[in-house]
């Protein structure tokens, strides 16, 4: 039987390093970095001099090829490539990487390119201790963060580098990225049949993520092996069995028969072609350890869960609600995306009636981008608990669309004279400012004023409701207009 295995796990290096780009060329996604003359080509092809030296950093998701660029660079332009993880690595670590890049260019003219994985986990001292190399040249640093930079990073080393924004990988780009996996000699060489449901589930669960996408294949041919090539029954009961050479049988005589006779008797790998194990997408899940959810994010699907998601929000149906939000972490779906829609269920289905749900979304949205997934399910669930159990109004969302259909139908006059803008010469000799009452001298802080335009007198677009903090607006709302609109109102 063909052997399928036979490099799959080449020295045991994972299929995600074993098929890392060797050139920027190979790179999948990122186009809008990797242009002809852009500051990365510039890096990768300038093998030494003041051309493409500028030090930079990558911010982008996880997966999205950091890592990878960061060592086409060095691979592409000959220079001496060391890498850190700031996970590991420490200030006395980072000083001998730059006595050796000085070494290297004052002996043999060679450039350094340092690599340091996760920069967002050195402290400050740390990154201070990169500042002399970088300013000098010592060393070209490629930074990579999956964090905002401009909090993560100080601001000396952010204003000596070029801040370059990864985007996650698309579907297409991830495509490219496991078909290339599954027929490339450094993966898995073309021994195994990929249908296109088990791609499409790779790429769905892979979530933008390269490294993620690859390790579901491995996994995944892995299981597709040794399910296309058990082991023969009986085969190692054989094996440690003393009668399994060419010993007496039990009534003493031996099997005389011609050994050319006796393979005869067994197919040969020439006779029988095995056929290659076919990797499923029920093999995918199995792999991976998650269950197949019928949800495409570009797809009816998609759609359908967001829609139940924020309409369960909407209804104060908790249970609904961190249902639909499970079944899109579990589909991979994007928690930013998530983490938008929570914000605008905030503005739009919350509003008045509580404004502090507005600020637990932010943070929520705020803390995933922080920690990032999967803990990030434990700030989107307390939102989601918050938002599905508080008072509910949507007078500010229905507020909005009335100012702005009246606006589009042209409901809309010059502003009043006292409100117009008085500050630059002339202004006053047109009446810019004439009359103009400033609240913070009345006592009440509140003064009777026309602030609408005159078309407009009289407009009411927001209507409170009398749900949980929006009935005390509504109240304070009702004697504001008292005194601003006098009778008008």
């Amino acid at each position: 039987m063909a052997n399928t295995t036979a490099g799959l796990h080449s020295g045991n290096v994972p299929l995600a390093v074993r098929m890392r780009p060797k050139s920027l060329d190979e790179v999948a996604g990122q186009r809008h970095l990797l242009k002809p003359g852009s500051p990365l080509v510039s890096l990768a092809h300038s093998k030494s001099g003041d051309q493409g030296s500028v030090s930079v950093i990558l911010w982008g998701p996880p997966g999205t090829g950091k890592t990878t660029i960061a060592q086409s660079i060095a691979h592409s332009s000959g220079r001496r490539f060391v890498e850190l993880s700031a996970v590991s690595a420490g200030v006395r670590d980072v000083r001998q990487v730059m006595d050796e890049a000085m070494t290297s260019r004052d002996l043999y003219g060679l450039s350094t390119v340092l690599f340091l994985d996760e920069i967002h986990r050195f402290s400050k001292a740390q990154q201070d201790a990169l500042l002399p190399g970088v300013e000098n040249g010592w060393v070209i640093l490629v930074a990579a963060t999956t964090e905002n930079p401009s909090f993560s990073v100080i601001s000396p080393l952010l204003s000596r580098s070029l801040l370059l924004t990864l985007e996650q990988l698309s579907d297409d780009d991830l495509r490219v990225v496991v078909d290339r996996a599954i027929e490339d000699k450094r993966g898995l060489g073309g021994r195994f049949d990929v249908t296109d449901d088990a791609r499409d589930t790779i790429i769905r669960l892979a979530s933008g993520d390269a490294r993620r996408a690859l390790t579901a294949l491995e996994a995944a041919s892995v299981s597709a092996d040794s399910l296309s090539n058990p082991p023969a029954e009986g085969v190692a009961e054989r094996a440690e069995s003393p009668y399994n050479d060419d010993h007496d049988n039990d009534d003493g005589d031996r099997d005389d028969r011609d050994d050319d006779d006796a393979v005869g008797d067994e197919p040969t790998v020439d006779e029988v072609s095995a056929p290659r194990p076919v990797i499923t997408a029920d093999i995918v899940a199995s792999a991976v350890d998650r269950a197949l959810l019928r949800y495409d994010r570009n797809g009816d699907e998609h759609y359908d869960v967001i829609s139940a998601f924020i309409k369960s929000i909407r209804g104060s149906d908790v249970d609904a609600a961190l249902h639909y939000l499970a079944r899109m972490i579990e589909a991979g779906e994007d928690p930013r995306f998530i983490s938008r829609r929570i914000i605008v269920s905030a503005s739009e289905d919350i509003g008045m009636a509580d404004p502090n749900a507005l600020s637990v979304a932010v943070a929520a949205a705020d803390a995933v981008q922080f920690i990032g997934m999967p803990e990030g399910r434990i700030p989107l669930a307390q939102a989601v608990v918050y938002l599905a159990t508080a008072a509910k109004s949507n007078a500010s969302y229905n507020a909005i669309n009335r100012a702005i259909a009246d606006v589009r139908a042209g409901n809309f006059g010059r502003v009043p004279k006292p409100l117009r803008d008085a500050h630059y010469a002339g202004a006053k000799r047109l009446g810019h400012g004439k009359g103009y009452k400033y609240p913070h001298d009345a006592d009440v802080g509140v003064v009777e004023q026309q602030y609408l335009p005159d078309e407009l007198l009289g407009v009411r677009y927001y209507q409170p409701t009398q749900h949980g903090n929006e009935r005390d607006v509504s109240s304070r709302l009702a004697k504001l207009l008292r005194i601003v609109r006098g009778g008008r109102s």
